[in-house]
């Protein structure tokens, strides 16, 4: 991924609609409109045709009439989904995690899970970034933490992929 700059992103914004700008301006952070202008030029090379998203009542973006697509995004990569089936994606950077966030965002068997690993950041990453990635194909994202404990992961088709320092998840029907 080419390096996020100011410049980085003055490039890019030609490149994509009036919305994708207008929406990357939103972010207070340069690396939140880098992300946003960049996802919707990988989103655009892997599909051919006009681009203009829509919302649900929950936020999340779509296309009329397909495909179904995901975005994640972050501090070092970006994933893009796209499929003619509704898809969810979730990429994160390994890191220390919170024994609290893993008490209120985790069940009592996930927990477990997760103090019984060798490499316990792994096993918290892995588990979020697949009950994010199957929120995100729902469409309804996080709505709160209970949500997040209760969620049957094991009802869903998930892919999980750890590569280097990120673990990634493809959520799909």
């Amino acid at each position: 991924m080419e390096e996020c700059t100011e410049e980085a992103v003055q490039a890019m914004m030609p490149q994509v609609s009036q919305q994708r700008r207008e929406q990357a301006l939103r972010y207070r952070h340069l690396f939140g409109r880098f992300c946003c202008l960049k996802s919707w030029l990988m989103l655009s090379a892997m599909h051919i045709g006009e681009m203009e998203f829509l919302y649900n009542e929950h936020g999340k973006p779509y296309i009329e009439g397909g495909p179904f697509f995901s975005i994640s995004h972050c501090k070092e990569a970006i994933a893009v989904a796209l499929d003619d089936q509704p898809i969810g994606i979730d990429i994160e950077s390994i890191r220390r995690f919170d024994p609290e966030l893993v008490t209120r965002t985790m069940n009592d068997s996930e927990q477990a899970l997760i103090a019984a690993s060798d490499h316990p950041e792994r096993a918290f990453t892995r588990l979020w970034t697949q009950k994010e990635a199957i929120l995100k194909m729902q469409g309804t994202g996080i709505t709160s933490f209970e949500q997040l404990q209760t969620l049957p992961i094991s009802d869903y088709r998930i892919h999980t992929i750890e590569k280097e320092k990120y673990i990634y998840t493809i959520a799909y029907v």
